[in-house]
């Protein structure tokens, strides 16, 4: 069938480009990459670190015109300083797609320039990371987070569906639990490993706001203590 057919509604005019106009004809390689490396930017943002937002807002098409089609995972780190603090800083490091062994994060622990300075690291794998490797992992003197690529192809605070999350300050949280008559144990609690908890780079004992908005039940807010 003509092409052109498709274009055309029932009574002959013209219904603009075919769907598949929009599909992207790029690699899923460099898609993924796009899709992750922004994640990673707004997380950044959200938990204080400078970032800019031309970083953020950076278009495929412009990616791809950086980087390729197939880019080179060196140059897609990322280093930041928070804005409260330029002394805090934090590396992002993207891994290959094959298993991370221990000669991978020996290599990265080598890469690393002034680790005195660097107060996190965060590690984007695309596979399996060995025992051996968490072993090597564990060895650095700073905190080390770990995502899989997959984690970060959505960025989860933007779901329609997700209540918004507010990380309170140590001053907040002692207000809170002054007005209430509180101990930390009593709030409702939130994993380490929880999305949100994991998303904001939370410490046990951090205490977050959650704010709910629906139809049916309307706003209301509680607050949950990472344990």
């Amino acid at each position: 069938m003509d092409s052109n057919v498709l274009d055309m509604d029932l009574n002959g005019e013209g219904l603009g480009n075919c769907l598949s106009s929009f599909v992207d004809e790029g690699s899923t390689e460099s898609h993924r990459y796009y899709l992750s490396r922004r994640t990673v930017l707004e997380m950044l943002r959200d938990r204080g670190y400078v970032v800019p937002n031309s970083e953020i807002d950076l278009s495929l098409e412009d990616f791809r015109s950086v980087h390729g089609q197939k880019p080179d995972i060196d140059r897609l780190r990322i280093c930041a300083s928070h804005r409260s603090d330029p002394s805090n800083k934090i590396l992002v490091v993207f891994c290959g797609q094959n298993v991370v062994k221990v000669n991978v994060i020996r290599i990265i622990a080598t890469q690393i320039i002034n680790k005195d300075s660097l107060s996190r690291l965060i590690l984007i794998v695309q596979n399996q990371i060995t025992n051996q490797a968490l072993k090597a992992v564990d060895l650095f003197s700073f905190k080390v987070e770990i995502f899989q690529i997959t984690e970060l192809l959505v960025n989860i605070t933007k779901h329609v569906l997700k209540p918004k999350h507010r990380v309170l300050t140590n001053e907040e949280k002692q207000k809170l639990l002054k007005k209430y008559s509180l101990e930390e144990k009593q709030l409702p609690r939130m994993l380490l490993k929880d999305a949100i908890a994991r998303y904001y780079g939370l410490e046990k004992g951090q205490v977050v706001k959650v704010t709910y908005n629906g139809e049916i039940t309307g706003s209301h807010v509680t607050y949950r203590c990472v344990w």
